[in-house]
Parts: C-alpha cells; structure tokens; sequence
C-alpha cells in the first residue's frame, strides 16, 4: 500500500515537471500561454458559433417542443393560481387584453414589407432572362439549385427503391424556393379565436407570415378584423368584452400613431441585364429574408404562434383550430385534430435546405463525396450563386472551409 502511494506521486511529479518544461518552452517561442488564450477567445467571439443543419427526426415521432415542458407546467400552475385568487379581473397586458404592442405595429409593416420584397426579388431571379436555375425532384421534396441536379442518392419518393433512390429532376419554382405556410384568418383573436371544423369552408386562409402582420397592426383591405379600443375581462378564464356597440369600429390613434402604409417595392426590371445589377438584386434580396426573419422573430414572442406536433400545420392565434384535417402519425387517436404546440421561426418561414454548389458550371454533386458539401437555406443558395455575399451565420453551415478531393480520391482520404 506505501509502495503504491510512493510510486503515484513519483509519476505525478514527473508529469507536473514536464507540463512546466513544456510551457517554458511555448512562452520562450510564441510569448505568454494567457495571451495566445485571449487572442484565440476574442476570434471565437467575433465569429459566430459552429451551425450544422438541423435534422429532421422520425416522421412517427413529435417535434420536440421549444420550451420545456416543467416550464410549461409551472405556467399554467401560476395562471390556474391567479385565475382563483381573482376569478374576474381586467387583462392588462398586450396582446391578451385585446389591444394591439404599439412598439410592434411598425415592424409589422417592415415585416409585410419585407415578404414583398422578397417576393419581387425571386421573381427576377427565378423567372427572370438571368435567372438561376431551380431543379426539383419529382417524387419528394428535395430541391437543386444548379444546371444540373445533384447524384446524392437520398430519394425518399415512390419507388425509390427501384431507382436506387436517386432523384428525378424537374424545373422548379418560386414556392420551392421558401415555403410560406397557410393558416386561418381571425377577425376577432380574443373573442373567438378558434375555427370549428364546420367552419372551414367558409374561412379565409392565407399565408401565416402574412396573417402574424395583421394581427400584430396590418390593415389589409381583404382581410378585415377588429380592433379593440378597450381592454377585455377575464372571467373565470372566459374572455368577456364589455366594449359598446358604437365603438367597435373606433380606431384610436393610441395604436395606429406608428402604422405606416404598406408601400411596394418596384425594382427595375430593364437594368437587370448588366451583371452588377443582379449582384445587387441578390444582395438585396437576401437582407430582405434576413429582415423578415428577424422581424417574424420579435413578433413571436408577443403574438402567439402554433403549430401541430406532428404534420406542417400552423396557426397564427392564442389556440389553434377544430379543424379535422391531420394525416400525420396517431391521427385515428385525435379524430384527426392537430396535435398544437409552440411553434419556431422554421415552422413560420420554412428554409428548405439545400446542398451547397460551389461551381454551377461544373460536374454535378457526387454521392460518394456528401459528407464534404455543405448545406444553406435555399434562399441563401440562391442568392449567393447570383453574386450575394455569405452571410456569417451561414459560412459554417455551408463548410466553405472544407476543400473537397477529387472523384477519383476519395478513397484515398482518410
């Protein structure tokens, strides 16, 4: 037992001599240890942190949810508690109560400004005379920005197997390019913020980007809704609006000192064949997709938006619809009802990924090869092949940094 004691902190020493020895060393070559450590951590802070693309789980298996479940819980506990110790009382916060964030009511309309933006650019550079081609696969959702349509063998369509699951290519569109989800319109979020099943039919959708807008301050003639001058009351936990008949239609400049008209963005279209003009069109077209993200984002955390835990469904309200129209896993369970939960920006703007071409002229993307390509929003995609700079959030996603070998050295790679 001394002997073993003995001979560990022999080894010890040793170790702890040779480390000194070592650093003596690296301080007498390159300076102080310390200050190669804050160099290194003031680069890791201006860059951004590592980003890989997000994988989809198992279609049988429920979205995991943005915020915990303990969180969930203890929230509805607090609310359950005050809802007792005060059965009828007046919302005061903004949007619950009824009213509109007047802080918001202006990114709403750079938001709505921004998707028809975006719109206009991918117009020009989808559909254009120097357009950038868009490949689609025929039997799943996999989109190509390119020439020519990727070999990466990862169909999952009808008869893949048949096909050794490589992708029938097709000319794609606008809407493969970003998904804009639709949703139900309400006119009234507070006071009947549900959409029965009878109801469909005869119930507006429309995309729910656009649909966040309104609610949040938007006035758009086709859809109308309504704006509250007065508070609602909260009694045992039904909303109850006591507002007068005359004064529903009111609007006070209280909430709408800041709207803004919607005005639209007209880009030239007869410039657009010099090629500075479609860098700058690209340029700007990407800011716009960054600007309604960023604007949908700081919507979200005031106005509620859900979706089903298991299909694509969204909806922009404090509850979601009884619409029964879910074929996702387990829907013979629900009655075909959503599965509503919290829902992210990704639900909201979807990015469709797509594999990262670095040359459009070259051969095409090789399934040998995948795990040396890179992946980027198709948008992102899109507009850094017409002449966009990467974005910095976007560099290690794509794995610019990452020289891929040759088709014939592969092999050869460790």
């Amino acid at each position: 037992m001394l002997l073993g004691r003995i001979f560990m902190q022999h080894i010890s020493c040793i170790r702890r001599t040779q480390l000194s020895y070592l650093q003596i060393r690296l301080s007498c070559r390159f300076g102080s240890t310390s200050a190669i450590g804050n160099e290194a951590k003031v680069d890791s802070e201006e860059d951004f942190a590592y980003a890989d693309v997000p994988r989809p789980g198992p279609k049988w298996q429920r979205k995991p949810y943005p915020t915990p479940m303990k969180v969930l819980i203890r929230r509805a506990k607090r609310e359950k508690k005050a809802r007792q110790e005060n059965p009828c009382r007046v919302l005061e916060h903004a949007p619950e109560n009824g009213l509109l964030v007047p802080d918001l009511i202006e990114v709403a309309h750079q938001v709505y400004n921004a998707r028809e933006s975006l719109r206009q650019g991918l117009l020009k550079l989808v559909d254009g005379e120097e357009a950038i081609p868009v490949k689609k696969c025929r039997f799943c959702s996999e989109v190509h920005i390119g020439q020519l349509g990727h070999e990466i063998r990862s169909c999952e369509g009808p008869k893949c197997g048949s096909r050794s699951s490589n992708h029938v290519w097709r000319r794609g569109g606008i809407s493969d390019v970003v998904g804009f989800p639709y949703c139900y319109h309400l006119y009234d979020r507070v006071g009947k913020p549900r959409v029965g099943h009878k109801e469909r039919f005869g119930v507006k959708r429309l995309p729910a980007i656009v649909e966040l807008c309104i609610q949040a301050g938007l006035d758009l003639e086709d859809y109308p809704t309504k704006r509250r001058t007065k508070p609602v009351y909260s009694i045992e936990g039904r909303i109850v609006d006591f507002e007068p008949e005359e004064d529903k239609n009111a609007f006070t400049g209280n909430n709408f000192d800041s709207a803004r008209e919607v005005l639209p963005i007209i880009l030239d279209g007869d410039r657009l064949d010099v090629a500075g003009m479609i860098s700058e069109l690209s340029s700007r077209t990407l800011q716009s997709w960054l600007d309604m993200r960023s604007g949908a984002t700081r919507l979200m955390k005031k106005y509620s938006v859900i979706t089903c835990g298991y299909c694509p469904e969204v909806q922009v309200g404090p509850k979601g619809h009884k619409v029964r129209m879910c074929k996702a896993n387990k829907h013979q369970f629900r009655d075909g009802l959503h599965a509503w939960q919290e829902a992210t920006i990704d639900d909201l703007i979807r990015p469709n990924y797509v594999w990262h071409v670095r040359d459009l002229d070259g051969p095409p993307l090789a399934n040998e090869l995948k795990m040396y390509y890179g992946k980027a929003p198709a948008i992102v995609e899109l507009c850094v092949q017409a002449g966009a700079p990467v974005p910095k959030e976007y560099r290690s996603m794509m794995r610019l940094d990452v020289v891929p070998p040759d088709h014939d050295e592969y092999d050869l790679v460790a």
